[in-house]
């Protein structure tokens, strides 16, 4: 059976954001698109510039005539919640949506793949408590046990309610150069021009790239994207956090997991909770042969996804 995804992203950032939409939208044989809702984090410009990135890479997937980005929060949690039985809030198109899917009386409950902060994801569930059985998140965020991580920095107080919720969670951990977590899956220019170079679905007008240019294939933008970006490490490189998360869905064995009593944050550290009944899981240890492997097969292969 096809996973039902509902992606949730700020995909105006780096280049794993990109890298992950293309990896789910090429996963037809695994994944059934149930939308692409987008916020605005502090780098990448406005909501709107998040949905214009989020667009090219749907137009790169040949889907653009079939799947609509959903605008959804610019603001915090902690600013928007107090307004989400009003009329009209910050975010409510995306927010409207993560709630509609999850409703749908379907058996498998629909995963949310977060890999972005966690505001419309939290709002969704402040609207309507009830969608949390319904739902199953997996959140590329945090640190943890370690505080700090971009995602997570962006809005704490989305974290602490998502943690606090019933809801399903996964963590799919950053810890941004240790080994244990998704920033060990790397890539370099090299590798990239190698496997990927003219691949993907081949769009005839083309697509204008963030910097300039026009593309054919999702796979020369890509290469631009990392040429364009900072680099790290010795070979220099860049790690595919998103697309590592994306890439647990599809098989689990790709990372170890350890369920623990669901921790808070405070002042921006963890805190543990030995003693709290409600629990989530921490996704680390990602097996970065498989999953970049499985990256270059995917664009390779390609597969769209059905979407509705």
């Amino acid at each position: 059976m096809k996973t039902r995804i509902l992606l949730d992203t700020d995909a105006n950032n780096e280049i794993d954001d990109q890298q992950a939409i293309a990896y789910v939208l090429l996963s037809g044989k695994s994944f059934l698109i149930e939308g692409i809702t987008v916020n605005r984090t502090d780098n990448g410009g406005d909501i709107e510039s998040q949905a214009e990135e989020a667009e090219r890479i749907v137009k790169f997937c040949g889907l653009y005539d079939q799947l609509r980005v959903t605008r959804g929060a610019s603001g915090s949690f902690e600013t928007i919640s107090k307004d989400v039985l009003q009329e009209n809030f910050d975010g409510i198109d995306a927010v409207n949506l993560i709630i509609e899917r999850a409703s749908r009386p379907e058996k498998q409950k629909l995963v949310l793949l977060a890999i972005g902060k966690l505001t419309n994801v939290a709002l969704a569930l402040k609207k309507k408590p009830t969608i949390a059985d319904k739902l199953k998140i997996v959140w590329l965020g945090s640190n943890y046990p370690q505080p700090g991580e971009y995602n997570l920095i962006n809005d704490q107080e989305s974290v602490n309610f998502v943690l606090d919720s019933t809801v399903d969670l996964e963590i799919a951990v950053v810890r941004y150069f240790s080994k244990s977590g998704t920033g060990a899956v790397r890539v370099t220019p090299e590798a990239l021009k190698k496997n990927i170079a003219g691949k993907g679905p081949w769009i005839k007008d083309g697509v204008v790239g963030r910097h300039g240019g026009i593309f054919h294939y999702f796979g020369d933008y890509s290469i631009n994207l990392l040429n364009n970006t900072h680099l790290y490490g010795d070979p220099p490189s860049r790690a595919l956090y998103d697309m590592a998360a994306a890439a647990i869905l599809k098989n689990s064995r790709w990372s170890s997991e350890v369920t623990i009593p669901a921790p808070i944050l405070d002042n921006g550290n963890w805190l543990n909770r030995p003693d709290n009944k409600r629990t989530i899981t921490i996704r680390e240890n990602f097996n970065e042969e498989a999953i970049v492997k499985d990256f270059y097969t995917t664009i390779n292969q390609f597969v769209p996804a059905k979407t509705l």
